[in-house]
């Protein structure tokens, strides 16, 4: 257990560095510079920028400080907001990304579980086709285009919600449906399939002819080996949905972090934008590697290669 959980920090490094690595230099390989606009730079002044930032030091000496600075958890200073450094903008950003998160990923568990069970208990009736009209629907139809028609209809129309911001509970509403729904939809339809492929297994039927009481059955044998695969999508999930989108943050102008790394790409901030991307990538390896953990409580059957001898 102990090999096996190091050999997986290991190969978390690993992979963090070639991600900081490729981002890196792909971000120095754009044509242009992080003060390329429109309006033309006096030369003066891009020497002196370009001196404070130290973008005319050679191109291996620039990736040898990034490191050292990534060391010390110290993502640089922004291009774009003197005064302003990558680590204060994610500070900044996150609570808000972290609240619409956790209300979306609360009711992504809180609801997309329980319908694919009902669906599954209730296959081929009614309720099983109410829930997979509505997952198909969910599956189907992009978040941006739940948030912009939503928006319209219940802000703009209705008036029921604010257009934008988070000034009071209201504000949390549309956000949430928007970055919720796919992955509700999702949810419950692999819910539906794994239970119904669990309560086909030959354990199930010697279990019922045990004489154990059918409830007994589903939430003892049934339903814990069913969220096995629920719990393999839910890293990924867990790491989308917390760390924000960025359209509907975009739409919805929530002052999170999937905004600040929209605009940094609008406006060309390399070290906002290589920050926020080591930020992401960190947080979906940590996500996973947690999930890992979780399949051994779920089902002790599942090996860890040597480290389980």
């Amino acid at each position: 257990m102990i090999g096996y959980i190091i050999r997986r920090l290991l190969m978390m490094i690993v992979t963090l560095f070639a991600i900081i690595t490729l981002t890196f230099f792909l971000m120095h390989a754009v044509p242009g510079g992080p003060f390329t606009s429109e309006k033309q730079v006096l030369p003066e002044i891009q020497a002196a920028l370009d001196a404070k930032y130290h973008l005319n030091d050679p191109i291996w000496l620039q990736y040898f400080n990034y490191l050292k600075g990534i060391a010390v958890l110290d993502l640089g200073p922004s291009f774009k907001y003197p005064g302003l450094t990558v680590n204060e903008m994610i500070v900044e950003g996150l609570p808000v990304t972290m609240k619409t998160g956790v209300l979306a990923l609360l009711c992504v568990v809180a609801l997309g579980v329980p319908l694919g069970i009902v669906a599954a208990l209730f296959r081929n009736k009614w309720p099983d086709t109410l829930v997979m009209v509505f997952a198909t629907i969910g599956v189907a139809i992009p978040s941006y285009v739940v948030a912009t028609v939503t928006l319209y209809i219940f802000a703009l129309r209705l008036g029921w919600v604010p257009t934008f911001g988070l000034d009071d509970w209201r504000g949390f509403i549309l956000p949430v449906l928007a970055l919720s729904g796919f992955w509700l939809a999702f949810i419950a339809r692999l819910s539906r399939s794994s239970l119904l492929e669990t309560l086909n297994e030959d354990y199930m039927t010697t279990a019922k002819a045990k004489g154990l009481h059918p409830m007994q059955v589903l939430f003892k044998h049934g339903l814990r080996n069913s969220l096995i695969p629920i719990v393999t999508v839910l890293g990924p999930v867990v790491a989308n949905l917390l760390t924000g989108s960025f359209v509907i943050e975009q739409i919805f102008a929530l002052p999170g972090i999937g905004r600040h790394f929209v605009l940094s790409i609008t406006n060309r901030d390399y070290t906002t934008i290589m920050g926020i991307t080591i930020f992401y990538a960190a947080f979906l390896m940590v996500m996973i590697f947690i999930v890992d953990m979780i399949y051994l409580a779920l089902d002790p059957r599942i090996k860890l290669g040597k480290a389980s001898s």
